[in-house]
């Protein structure tokens, strides 16, 4: 009896609200949306997705089929421009970039 007169008198209290319940948190700003591969990603995580693949042999064609491939696969697009003798110049790395980007 006495626990039910405490229970009373304390929602009786000025400021005691009954059944509040505390304002559901904001929702977290969702980063904008990180690409599958960057022109950061080693080529051969790349050419390991069939879309990436793809992108590599229209965009850079012959690049996989070089004997040299498994020297440098480990490496990103960006690493083996500086050994690309001015091949892989900024504007084909723009386009395989945009293209890699495209893929979901």
């Amino acid at each position: 009896m006495m626990h039910k007169l405490m229970i009373a008198a304390l929602f009786a209290l000025p400021g005691t609200a009954m059944a509040q319940t505390a304002p559901a948190p904001a929702p977290a700003a969702t980063p904008a949306a990180t690409p599958k591969f960057t022109l950061d990603t080693p080529i051969q995580d790349i050419v390991a997705d069939t879309q990436g693949k793809a992108v590599i042999d229209k965009d850079l064609p012959g690049l996989i089929g070089l004997p040299q491939y498994d020297m440098f696969k480990g490496l990103s697009l960006k690493q083996v421009q500086a050994y690309s003798d001015g091949k892989l110049t900024d504007e084909i790395l723009a386009k395989v970039a945009t293209d890699l980007a495209a893929i979901k």
